[in-house]
């Protein structure tokens, strides 16, 4: 993958020509923690949509809990999803010298 023109004005055209630069991507831990809050989010969701009842009401003086803080944790997982996709985590790829056992070497890159 060779870094594209946004890539190298952010400081990855220091990368030399034997190294190249790549994202992430689906392992990026705010995908996970996206992903999470927003499947527990829709199960608060539906069940304040379907499961609010006179019971639930009356604990909560007449709040849906359920609905509100479901929607809280949709919000904040769009916003993690958001987030990856704005500003992707990159790394510098690079041969190893010779004799290490590893392929490839990965560092972060500094911006």
């Amino acid at each position: 993958m060779t870094p594209t023109p946004q890539e190298a004005s952010d400081g990855a055209s220091a990368v030399p020509e034997s190294e190249h630069v790549e994202t992430a991507g689906a392992f990026d831990i705010r995908n996970f923690i996206g992903t999470l809050l927003g499947l527990f989010g829709l199960i608060l969701v539906a069940m304040g949509i379907f499961a609010f009842d006179e019971g639930a009401a009356e604990k909560t003086d007449g709040l849906n809990a359920n609905l509100w803080a479901g929607l809280a944790m949709v919000i904040v997982a769009i916003a993690f999803i958001v987030w990856t996709k704005a500003d992707p985590i990159r790394m510098v790829v690079r041969d190893n010298e010779d004799g290490a056992e590893e392929p490839h070497d990965i560092a972060p890159l500094d911006d």
